[in-house]
């Protein structure tokens, strides 16, 4: 699992991991739907929420909210798509770890589910990204 074997390699930098917490981690989207979307995940292996213990699942949810508010400081957006999807059939690319999208929204850009299913391309490196989010959280 691509979300389990990242945070183990302690290579934060080459795998875009931004964040991490005693239980839960930030990491970059490796295929982002736009500047700054970041995926926060457990380094437990669970599949669903209510897998979840009530300590990874108040963290999670707390670096959530860091998360907004870094990418509010770093990006300026005017919104965000905050999602989950739980299982192959709700739109899950990785479906057996649990995660948590943020995805940064600007007027004009294209609307969020469309862009969910077909590739796009975004017009800032990820390692650009990374340097500008990394000092933040």
């Amino acid at each position: 699992c691509i979300l389990c074997e990242k945070p183990r390699q302690n290579s934060d930098a080459q795998n875009y991991i931004l964040h991490r917490g005693e239980k839960n981690f930030v990491i970059m989207n490796s295929y982002p739907y736009n500047p700054g979307h970041l995926m926060i995940a457990p380094y437990r292996h669970v599949a669903s929420l209510e897998e979840l213990t009530n300590e990874e699942l108040h963290e999670h949810f707390e670096i959530v909210s860091r998360s907004i508010k870094v990418l509010r400081q770093v990006f300026d957006p005017g919104g965000f798509n905050i999602g989950i999807n739980m299982g192959k059939v709700a739109g899950a690319g990785i479906d057996d770890h649990f995660h948590t999208h943020i995805v940064p929204r600007w007027q004009g850009d294209t609307n969020f589910m469309p862009v969910v299913s077909d590739v796009r391309v975004v017009p800032e490196a990820l390692a650009e990204t990374y340097e500008k989010l990394k000092g933040k959280f």
